[in-house]
């Protein structure tokens, strides 16, 4: 089963939006938003769209603009960019039936569509109990355990340079 990466790759997004802002007070471009999650700025613009609507980021127009976060860290969960993307597949959906009339899959089916619902219950409060402000900490702390963080700081001094 393939699995969707919308969520990780937005949430990714949005820790280098506030990253960059924080260290330049200025916002991201699509283009810059496309060379960290190597893709193209339309893809970018047409997801950030779905987030802006949501009221999770700004846009600004013209010399200077981009993308910025519309809310502090702490008032931006997981389970509300999950929303504004449209809620993207998190588990693999029930396989289609594909041996009508056998009582085995019939019984696995009916087992996994219960287990599942659990568990995407459990998932979306999960989801809304963790924020961006829980990533960013948990990525500040990783970043100063980590024996090259400064080669880290060097690479994010160069990717900032005009």
């Amino acid at each position: 089963m393939k699995r969707d990466s919308r969520l990780s790759n937005i949430l990714h997004a949005l820790l280098h939006m506030a990253e960059h802002e924080q260290r330049h007070g200025q916002p991201m471009t699509s283009d810059m938003l496309a060379i960290c999650l190597s893709t193209n700025a339309v893809v970018v613009r047409r997801t950030m769209a779905g987030l802006r609507e949501q009221g999770l980021v700004l846009s600004e127009k013209g010399h200077g603009g981009g993308w910025r976060l519309a809310r502090p860290l702490d008032g931006i969960t997981l389970a509300q960019v999950h929303t504004a993307l449209g809620e993207p597949g998190l588990l693999p959906e029930m396989p289609p039936v594909e041996a009508e009339g056998c009582l085995i899959e019939a019984a696995v089916n009916d087992a996994l569509v219960d287990t599942y619902a659990a568990a995407r219950a459990l998932l979306a409060v999960r989801l809304d109990s963790i924020t961006l402000a829980d990533l960013a900490a948990d990525f500040s702390r990783r970043l100063a355990a980590h024996p090259k963080r400064d080669l880290f700081h060097a690479h994010a001094r160069k990717s900032d340079a005009p």
